[in-house]
């Protein structure tokens, strides 16, 4: 299963950044930046969004959902781990004993 999470969450990889490199910024035009333009559509007085746009954050949404499964199931392949803190407060412990002796 991990695998198959692992292949969606490329190609949604893969799909986001085309999405938003097809997409034209909200203050593209020149004018808008020197004042020539309508500055509240610079920032952010736009109308309804487009099919891009709606896409793009379905994209995000499941590459947010694939990034935080997959963090899920590698923390579950190895839940029999000890901590590192764990295993070094043992050293110590096993250091200090051999010094007693």
């Amino acid at each position: 299963m991990q695998f198959y999470l692992l292949i969606l969450h490329l190609f949604s990889v893969a799909v986001l950044i085309a999405l938003v490199l097809i997409q034209q910024g909200k203050g593209a035009d020149m004018g808008a930046a020197f004042g020539s333009g309508s500055a509240g559509s610079l920032f952010g007085a736009s109308g309804s969004s487009n099919f891009l746009s709606k896409t793009t954050a379905i994209f995000a949404l499941i590459f947010f959902l694939t990034s935080l499964s997959l963090t899920y199931l590698a923390f579950q392949d190895h839940s029999d781990n000890k901590a590192l803190i764990d295993n070094s407060a043992n050293t110590t412990s096993d250091q200090e004993s051999k010094i007693d002796e």
